[in-house]
């Protein structure tokens, strides 16, 4: 095992890092708090590489470095491994010397410097803000996971964070703050940090008289001494005790002004002007009445903000009333030819019984996205709607209606008047979800909608049945199956939730008054027949031991090869139960022995299928026991577990118990222990759609994007198991078999497993008239007993991309939309639903039912945690839109089935999520953010700080657009066509150049369905290249009034609409209602045949925008460079207003007639006075300038005489100078002490040098700043 050496300080920066590097690690290694040996040498952090001969590693980057590449956490490419190196740099060098420089003095380890400490946080906030702007729209600095990137700049952002930012500086940070509040919370973070309690209000830290005063100088090491001396050491030298006594003098000085604020604070205010209050975000409503599918009122003036209610109002029914939804907009008919082709998509059918989660919301995000795009490209597009009858669910809904309303059972009504009151609880409530997903904007073809109950799809699913039946694909078996004794049903794999236990468990059962122990591992011994020879076996079902037929063990187990032939006798019965041999025993767990019972364990079923073992069944449908002797018989299961394991210790054949983890199946909708049981079931032999379905993947025919999940597929596909279709319940689709019974002497009577007794049929005279075929009987003689049990629901969902359309009976729609384009869902239903469909879709119509699969993300809190509402993170995507206070979060709680213990914990969770709620962000930020977040692989970790943040965007977009129409005009008429006149403008064709690269980026993305691309390429445009550069550029030409000038402006103006069109259009399809509002507003290029909607106008592409210079791009890159230094310089030198003139120094006429091309450019974008490029020497530059390099082209010299007081300057400077010096000294006088080198540790004269050379550097910059100044003077 490696080992690390570390300080075990708290604040120590450099072993932190590593310390969380390590927990990342799959083999983390052993961590040690002291000194590495000698051989090894002095310096912490140290890595010692086991089995590397040796290898030692040191330094904090460099052993980070290595550890977060053993947990993969440096990049997933070279590119992203680069940008984490940038980071680490970003973090030692201009992060940690800042934050340290603002936080070591409130910790007492360097003087206060008020002047000093008050430049330190402007700079420390100036980098913060640097950092802000890059996290708008990341979760992570690189990628969409932690990488040691966000290791060391949280870790060099920690002192801050604790001990600096105060609330209002943290609210103003709000991207960095959410994203430092997520790394810290990440676990691997709290095991090393714990949990981080940020500052209230800056002042300084009393530090404790104990180790933790030591402790404090050991982080500061450059402020440790190698005097400290243990209490019960020797005698303190008189330089100890003098150094002592200053520290009491500055503590006392510090307390004495401590008590002069707390007197302040005591004495009558005088009354202060008051401070404005943070503005809130505005909640705006869109008052003017407009009947339901009236076009939304767009004369009257835009608000001045932003306001989701507004800005959503009215839209969606216009829409729908427009048909803008349906296929036939715009054309004839759906089978009119379309050159460009169609696209069709089912939704995933939500459950009736359901309303919408995050789930739904990514999904129908993705969806809707894909669909707008196609349709605004001008193809036949249908996304079509449906909705699950989802069987046991709503069964369950309506019998807890029925008995809270009337006290009444299912049993008590009967099969046909339930149903009557399902079907009324799905007229009255089960179109809910259907308006919580117009609610999110989706363009589904609401007449088109299909439930699987219909009659169209009902039709479909007896068709199915029935064809496969007739094939013999569809037969009758017994077999184990899932069974929940409360439902009295067969349940799906799905439905059935593994409960995962460290040992001894009380768990609740439905039906039982007293929680029941799970997670114990029983020991009973069976004795072998006609010996006191005993055999020891280990259960966590005792009870099922009165369904044991055998005892295995494995066939080359040396302990048991004396006991082949015998039997051993069952203690509650005269059963005796043989000893056999079998290859699945493990011989090395617990005593290599195992009891069988094939009639309730899947391991043991086919170990008595091998061996011809007696199946006894000893539970019945209601969990209570049967086949068994008394005093068990009757018992309820887990009622019969106490009274076996007592009767077991009564004949002395009890052994132990003991601990066991396990895997407790527990069924989803009724919470009940799940039993293997036997029962007779309708079955489909999957193997060999199983395998047409894995060869349509690997011959390309289908394709799984992203194709991570190809193993996935072919691991179920090639080992795929028969499919249980029986599901006991009264909701649902009837099975159409019937059982026959022939009433002629001549046949003999049949049994229910018997598939030959089966017939299907479309009505029973069908199935009589099959069934007299069948026994050459007359139809008279023939006895029908229809199956009581109802089809699985997924059976029902495995043919809706083809029953939706009519199937088996022909149909337009079926001709035109199937098979259709694209499935797109959560890859958590790929083999339940996604694998059905590609089964039933070959089997029944020959034909794939899509040509491609898209799987999305699972979506996981801001910390990686799976959605629950136990810890209180399940978010209802309506309380994002519209916004919740976190007591009505908290009311939802009170109203769920959590017990107290369960809420409590979800009320802690929801409170350090969301202290102040979750504020309204609308449906675009939503759909946006969810498309943004779904480049991270298999889960999604949503951040609901990161909705906002495009909520701001969405208002960023808003106020863009209000100052361009007011920059057009009312008069403002557009070009016809969106083309080049040649009379563009520098920034012109760089904005147009970056809008054809926007345009090529969505549409590439749109087509790999690579989102994130599409969602960053939109906002960089918007946020980055028009608003903060394009718009900013052209003011001063759009002031001019001088007639050369208007002509420019005039083209400025139409570049401007063009950027604002066509980036409207890219932003539609994720954004559709602020697109649609903004649009609408926006005068036409030809009014008089302009579509109505932008929904409906022609997406942005390439072949019209093809205006990308790389060339541009470049020189633009360039220019910015240069802006961005002038700034940088202007606040260093605190020029707010100040205009400056600005010389640049170039390194040829190239650059400086490049410089002079884009000169209008610089001087408005970094608010100079004048920009003046230079080529040649120093000389060529007048005196009283600032420096900074630009880039290897251009160095920036801003002209600072008679803007700033020189004297001031040289006199803060000179004695900033002097402290300098005055540091150095101590530090050399120190470091020249003779026996420093042999007593003082190694870490602390490293930290010594290196904090001397920082000193170093830093005076021969206040010595080049004072030269410089003395110069101008």
């Amino acid at each position: 095992m490696d080992t690390l050496y570390i300080s075990s300080h708290p604040d120590d920066f450099r072993s932190l890092l590593p310390l969380i590097a390590a927990e990342f690690c799959r083999s983390p290694p052993r961590i040690v708090h002291e000194d590495p040996p000698a051989e090894v040498g002095r310096s912490r952090p140290a890595l010692v590489l086991e089995g590397v001969g040796g290898t030692v590693l040191t330094g904090a980057n460099a052993v980070s470095w290595y550890l977060a590449a053993a947990g993969k956490r440096t990049g997933s490419d070279k590119k992203k491994e680069s940008q984490v190196w940038q980071w680490l740099s970003f973090a030692e060098n201009e992060l940690m010397p800042v934050a340290c420089s603002v936080a070591f003095p409130l910790l007492g380890i360097m003087g206060v410097d008020k002047k000093l400490l008050q430049s330190s946080r402007a700079e420390l906030l100036r980098v913060l803000k640097a950092l802000d702007e890059t996290l708008a729209p990341r979760t992570f600095l690189v990628g969409e996971c932690v990488t040691l990137a966000d290791m060391a700049v949280a870790v060099a952002a920690l002192l801050p964070f604790k001990y600096a930012l105060e609330p209002a500086e943290r609210n103003s940070l709000v991207n960095v703050t959410r994203w430092f509040n997520t790394c810290v919370n990440q676990p691997q973070f709290l095991k090393v940090l714990g949990k981080i309690s940020l500052c209230e209000k800056m002042v300084p830290v009393t530090p404790k008289p104990s180790a933790a005063a030591n402790a404090t100088s050991t982080a500061a090491s450059d402020a440790a001494t190698p005097d400290s001396t243990p209490g019960n050491g020797p005698p303190k030298t008189e330089a100890q005790l003098k150094k002592e006594a200053k520290k009491r003098e500055k503590m006392e000085k510090f307390q004495q002004k401590k008590e002069i604020e707390e007197k302040k604070k005591m004495q009558p205010q005088t009354e202060k002007k008051a401070k404005p209050e943070k503005k809130e975000l505005g909640v705006i409503s869109y008052n003017i009445p407009t009947p339901s599918g009236e076009k939304k009122d767009v004369l009257s003036p835009l608000p001045d903000s932003y306001s989701p209610q507004y800005v959503e109002a009215a839209w969606y029914s216009w829409w729908e009333k427009q048909g803008f939804f349906k296929p036939e907009y715009g054309r004839k008919n759906v089978s009119e030819s379309n050159p460009r082709g169609v696209f069709m998509m089912c939704i995933p059918p939500p459950n009736v019984t359901g309303s919408l989660h995050l789930g739904h919301a990514l999904t129908n995000a993705i969806q809707d996205s894909l669909t707008r795009w196609h349709r605004m490209r001008g193809e036949t597009t249908l996304w079509n709607p449906g909705c699950d009858h989802a069987g046991i669910a709503t069964q369950v809904v309506v019998e807890k209606k029925l008995m809270r309303e009337r006290k009444l059972t299912r049993h008590d009504l009967g099969r046909e008047k339930f149903i009557q009151e399902v079907w009324k609880w799905k007229n009255e409530k089960g179109d809910r979800i259907y308006h919580q997903l117009k609610k999110l904007g989706s363009s589904l073809d609401w007449d088109r909608a299909c439930f699987t109950m219909d009659t169209k799809l009902s039709f479909a699913v007896q068709e199915a049945f029935i064809r496969m039946h007739e094939e013999g694909v569809i037969y009758r078996s017994k077999r184990l199956v899932n069974w929940s004794c409360t439902l009295n049903s067969a349940i799906s794999d799905i439905e059935v939730d593994k409960k995962e236990l460290t040992g001894r468990t009380l768990l609740p059962v439905p039906g039982y008054k007293e929680k029941v122990e799970f997670g114990v591992l029983v020991s009973f011994s069976y004795k072998i027949e006609g010996s006191d020879e005993e055999v020891v076996v280990a259960t966590t079902r005792i009870e099922t031991m009165l369904g044991d037929t055998a005892v295995a063990v494995h066939p080359n187990d040396p302990r048991y090869q004396h006991l082949k032939g015998k039997m051993v006798v069952h203690p509650f019965c005269d059963r005796k139960m043989p000893i056999v041999f079998d290859d699945f025993v493990d011989m090395n767990f617990g005593t290599g022995a195992v009891k069988i019972t094939p009639a309730h364990d899947h391991n043991d079923y086919e170990v008595g299928e091998r061996h011809k073992l007696p199946f006894i069944n000893i539970l019945d449908e209601n969990g209570l026991l049967i086949n068994v002797p008394p005093p068990f018989l009757g018992m309820k299961r887990f009622e019969a577990r106490k009274t076996v394991l007592q009767a077991l210790k009564d004949r002395g054949q009890f052994k132990e118990v003991k601990d066991n983890p396990m895997v407790v199946p527990v069924c989803s909708r009724s919470k009940d222990i799940v039993e293997p049981l036997l029962k007779p079931q309708w079955y489909v032999d999957c193997r060999e759609m199983g395998k047409q379905a894995a060869d349509a993947v690997r011959n390309g025919e289908l394709k799984i994007i992203p194709d991570h999940h190809l193993k996935t597929w072919f691991n179920w596909m090639d080992n795929i198991r028969d499919w249980c279709i029986s599901r006991q319940l009264w909701w649902g689709h009837r099975i159409p078999a019937y059982f026959v019974t022939v009433n002629d002497s001549t046949v003999k009577p049949g049994e229910d497993v018997d598939g030959h007794y089966w017939v299907s049929g479309r009505s029973e005279e069908e199935a009589r008239e099959k069934a007299a075929k069948r026994f050459n009987v007359t139809a008279d003689k023939i006895s029908l007993r229809q199956d009581e049990d109802v089809l699985d629901t997924w059976f029902s969902s495995g043919i809706f991309p083809f029953s939706i359309f009519g199937w088996p009976n022909e149909s337009e729609d079926l001709r035109v939309f199937y098979p259709g384009t694209l499935l797109e869902t959560g890859h958590d239903i790929l083999f339940f639903w996604v694998a059905r469909m590609v089964m039933m879709g070959l089997k029944l119509t020959g034909k794939l039912p899509f040509k491609e699969v898209y799987l999305h993300a699972v979506v996981r809190d801001a910390h990686g945690r799976k959605m629950s509402k136990s810890l209180g993170n399940v978010i209802d995507p309506l309380d994002v839109i519209t916004g919740i206070s976190l007591e009505g979060l908290q009311a939802q709680l009170t109203d769920s089935n959590l017990d107290l213990l369960e809420i409590e914990k979800a009320k802690q969770g929801q409170k350090s999520d969301y202290p102040s709620g979750i504020p309204e962000c609308g449906t675009d930020a939503l759909r946006f953010a969810l498309c943004a977040y779904t480049g991270q692989g298999r889960d999604i970790n949503l951040d609901v700080n990161r909705i906002l943040g495009y909520r701001h965007f969405c208002n960023k977009l808003w106020n863009a657009v209000k100052f361009a129409m007011r920059t057009l005009g009312e008069g403002f008429v557009p070009c016809q066509k969106a083309q080049l006149c040649g009379s563009e403008s520098v920034s012109d064709r760089w904005i147009l150049s970056r809008l054809s690269a926007a345009v090529a980026l969505c549409d590439n993305g749109f087509q790999a369905y690579d989102f994130p691309t599409i969602t960053t390429a939109i906002y960089n445009f918007w946020l980055y290249e028009l608003c903060d550069v394009y718009l900013e550029s052209v003011k001063p030409v759009l002031s001019r009034t001088d007639s050369e000038g208007q002509k420019q402006a005039d083209v400025c103006r139409q570049t401007l609409y063009t950027c604002l069109e066509v980036g409207l259009r890219l932003l539609s399809p994720m954004m559709p209602f602020v697109s649609e509002e903004l649009f609408q507003r926006l005068p036409r290029r030809r009014p008089q045949d302009s579509p109505p909607s932008i929904s409906v106008t022609p997406y942005p592409d390439t072949s019209e925008f093809c205006w990308h210079s790389e060339e541009v791009d470049r020189q633009m890159e360039f220019i910015m460079s240069v802006v961005r230094t002038i700034r940088s310089l202007r606040a260093d030198y605190n020029l707010t207003k100040t205009r400056a003139d600005c010389y640049l120094q170039c390194i040829d006429s190239d650059t400086a007639a490049l410089v002079q091309t884009y000169s209008l450019q610089i001087q408005t974008l970094s608010y100079s006075q004048a920009v003046h490029p230079v080529v040649g020497g120093d000389n060529t530059i007048p005196q009283g300038c600032a420096v900074a390099i630009a880039s290897d082209k251009c160095t920036v010299h801003l002209m600072l005489k008679g803007l700033i007081d020189l004297e001031k300057e040289v006199t803060k400077l000179t004695a900033k100078g002097a402290e300098l010096e005055k540091q150095m000294e101590k530090m050399k006088e120190k470091m020249d002490k003779n026996d420093y080198k042999d007593k003082v540790p190694v870490k602390v004269q490293e930290a010594d040098a290196e904090k001397l050379r920082q000193n170093e550097t830093e005076m021969q910059k206040v010595k080049e700043a004072i030269e410089n100044f003395r110069k101008m003077m």
